[in-house]
C-alpha cells in the first residue's frame, strides 16, 4: 500500500508539514476566489509553525497551455510576457498585500520545474506507463481538459457547454501519448478504503469513489496542435498535457530530482487544499502518477467550495470576479483574512455579501472583540496607571475563565490544525471572547473600584489581570488569522518584554494561565477594528 503524506518521515526523522495551494492559472489578475484558498493554507501553516513545527507552504501559477497561449495572443504579447507581466504585477503582490507567508512561489515555465517534469514523463514512457494513440472527443479549453459527454450540460440552442465555464466546447481530434490510467482503478480504490480520510470533505470523497468503481479510460497527456508547453522529450512534435505538469509543481518544488534531501523530509505533502472542480485530478490523476512512478502519495487532499455572488461561482468568465483589494480597502487586511473562513464552512460553498461583511465586522470585530481590549486597557490605564496588577483574590468566576480558555483551545486547535474546520475553530475562540465580555458585565469593574478597601482593590485587580490575561491568549490563538491585529494587541498588553515574540506563542499551550505578569505595561493603542465609513456612493 502507498504510503501518505502523515506517515512517510524525512531522512532526519523529521517531516515537513507541507501544504500547498493549487497553482493557479495565470489568464487574468486573481479574484477572491483564488485568494480564499491562499489565506486558508496561510491559517493552516501558520498555526502548525505556531505549534513549533517545521513547515512548508508552496504556492505558485500554471502558465503552459492552450488558454493562456490564446490569451496571450489576445493580447498582442508572447506567452511567457503575459505570464512574466502578471505574476510580478498581480499575484506576487496580491500575496504579499495579504500577508501570505509562503516558502516558495513555483512558477511552470521555471527551469527547475520543466526539466523535471521532462524527466518524470520519461521515467514513465521508459516504464511502459505511456503509448501512443489517437482520441477524439469535446474539449474545454477553460478548464484545459477533455470532457466525457455525459459530464456536459445543453444551452437552449442544443450547443454542449462545459459545466464550469458554460461555454461551448471544441471537438478536437489528435494523436497524443497516453498515460495508463485505467490500470489504476483498482489501486485506487484499495488505497482509498484504507485512507478514508485522504479525500476531504465526505461529498467528495464519494463524488470520486463512484466515479472510479465506473471504470477509468487511459489519460492523454501530450497536445500536438498547439505548442506552448513543455515539449515530450522523445517527441518534439508534442507539448506535455498542462495538467500532468501542472501536478508536478508538488514534486519539482521541493527537490524532485535536484534536491533529495530536501524532497525525503519534505514530500510529499500533508494537505493539497484545492478548489472543487479540480478534484479529479488531484485525487485520481496525480496518486495514480505517484503510484506509477513508486512514491509515496499525499496525506490530504482537501476540496474548498465555491465563493458565490448573485447565485453564481465567482469567475472572471461570469463577471463575478472581485478584487480581493476592493474589500480590503474598506475592511482592511486582517478582517478580510478572517470573514472568509469565518463565514463559510471550508469544504461548502458560501455565499459572499457586502452586507454579510459590513454585519460581522461590526458585532463580532469591532463589538465584540475590539472594544473589548479597549476597555480592558482603558482600565488598567485608569484604575492602575497602566501596570497590570497580580490577581490575589480568584474565585469562582476566574476558575470558569480559566475553564472555557482551556476548552477553547483545545477546540481551536483541532479544528484549524487538524480538522481544516476553520469556522468551528474560529467560533471556538470568538465564544471565549464573548464569555470574557460576560464576565466584565458580570463583575462590573467600574462599580468595584469605587471600593478603596484592600479586598475591594484586589477584587478589581483579579477581574482586570483575569481579561488582560484573556487577552493575551486571544491574541496567540488569533495571530495565525489575523497576525497584524494581534501584533497590535500584544503590544498593547505589554507581552514582548516578558514573553517574547507574539509568533513563537505556542497556540497549544495559549490556555496555561498566569504567563502575563504581574507589572506589565499595558497600554491603550489604536482602535482595533474602526468603524467602517459609509461606502461611497457613485
Amino acid at each position: 500500500m502507498a504510503a501518505t503524506g502523515s506517515e512517510k518521515q524525512g531522512a532526519n526523522g523529521v517531516k515537513s508539514y507541507y501544504v500547498s495551494t493549487p497553482i493557479y492559472y495565470v489568464n487574468d489578475a486573481p479574484h477572491l476566489g483564488h485568494a480564499y484558498t491562499t489565506v486558508a493554507g496561510d491559517v493552516l501553516t501558520r498555526w502548525h509553525r505556531q505549534r513549533g513545527e517545521k513547515v512548508w507552504y508552496l504556492t505558485g501559477t500554471d502558465e503552459h497551455g492552450q488558454k493562456i497561449m490564446r490569451t496571450a495572443e489576445a493580447n498582442n504579447v508572447t506567452p511567457q510576457a503575459w505570464c512574466d507581466k502578471l505574476v510580478e504585477e498581480a499575484w506576487k503582490p496580491l500575496w504579499e498585500h495579504l500577508n501570505i507567508a509562503n516558502d516558495d512561489f513555483i512558477r511552470t515555465t521555471e527551469k527547475r520545474h520543466t526539466d523535471r517534469v521532462q524527466e518524470f514523463v520519461q521515467d514513465l514512457y521508459d516504464k511502459g506507463e505511456i503509448y501512443k494513440g489517437g482520441y477524439e472527443g469535446p474539449y474545454c479549453v477553460g478548464c484545459e481538459e477533455y470532457k466525457l459527454p455525459g459530464d456536459l450540460i445543453e444551452a437552449e440552442d442544443g450547443t454542449k457547454l462545459c459545466p464550469v465555464h458554460k461555454k461551448p466546447v471544441e471537438i478536437l481530434k489528435e494523436e497524443n501519448y497516453f498515460f495508463k490510467l485505467s490500470a489504476y482503478g483498482p489501486k485506487l480504490i484499495e488505497f482509498y478504503e484504507a485512507n478514508p480520510g485522504f479525500i476531504q470533505p465526505e461529498s467528495a470523497r464519494n463524488e470520486v469513489v463512484n466515479f472510479v468503481r465506473q471504470g477509468l479510460e487511459d489519460l492523454s497527456i501530450s497536445r500536438s496542435t498547439f505548442d506552448w508547453g513543455v515539449p515530450v522529450p522523445w517527441d518534439d512534435k508534442h507539448v506535455i498535457y498542462v495538467w500532468i505538469d501542472a501536478l508536478l509543481n508538488y514534486a519539482t518544488a521541493v527537490g524532485y530530482g535536484s534536491d533529495q534531501a530536501k524532497f525525503d523530509e519534505t514530500f510529499p505533502a500533508n494537505v493539497h487544499l484545492i478548489g472543487k472542480d479540480i478534484l479529479r485530478f488531484h485525487a485520481i490523476i496525480w496518486p495514480a502518477m505517484l503510484m506509477a512512478q513508486g512514491l509515496p502519495v499525499p496525506g490530504r487532499v482537501a476540496a474548498n467550495g465555491w465563493l458565490m455572488v448573485g447565485g453564481e461561482k465567482m469567475s472572471k468568465s461570469n463577471l463575478t470576479g472581485i478584487k480581493p483589494q476592493d474589500l480590503t480597502s474598506h475592511f482592511g487586511v486582517d478582517a478580510y483574512r478572517w470573514y472568509f473562513l469565518r463565514a463559510i464552512a471550508f469544504g461548502q460553498d458560501g455565499s459572499f455579501s457586502w452586507e454579510d461583511f459590513t454585519a460581522r465586522y461590526t458585532s463580532e470585530l469591532a463589538n465584540d472583540y475590539g472594544n473589548l481590549a479597549s476597555r480592558v486597557a482603558a482600565m488598567v490605564g485608569k484604575y492602575f496607571d497602566g501596570a497590570l496588577p497580580a490577581a490575589t483574590a480568584e474565585g469562582d468566576a476566574e476558575t470558569a475563565i480559566h475553564e472555557n480558555l482551556a476548552k477553547a483551545v483545545e477546540e481551536a486547535d483541532r479544528k484549524i490544525g487538524e480538522e481544516l474546520d476553520f469556522q468551528g475553530g474560529i467560533l471556538a475562540i470568538f465564544d471565549f471572547v464573548k464569555q470574557v465580555n460576560g464576565y466584565i458585565t458580570e463583575q462590573e469593574p467600574w462599580k468595584v473600584a469605587k471600593d478603596d478597601s484592600p479586598e475591594g482593590r484586589a477584587r478589581l485587580a483579579t477581574i482586570l489581570y483575569t481579561a488582560a490575561e484573556s487577552l493575551r491568549a486571544v491574541a496567540v490563538l488569533l495571530n495565525p488569522i489575523m497576525p497584524e491585529t494581534s501584533e497590535r494587541l500584544w503590544d498593547s498588553l505589554g507581552a514582548e518584554a516578558s514573553l517574547g515574540a507574539l509568533p513563537t506563542q505556542p497556540v497549544q499551550s495559549a490556555a496555561e494561565w498566569g504567563q502575563l505578569p504581574a507589572g506589565a505595561t499595558v497600554t491603550k493603542g489604536a482602535v482595533l477594528f474602526p468603524r467602517l465609513e459609509e461606502p461611497k456612493k457613485d
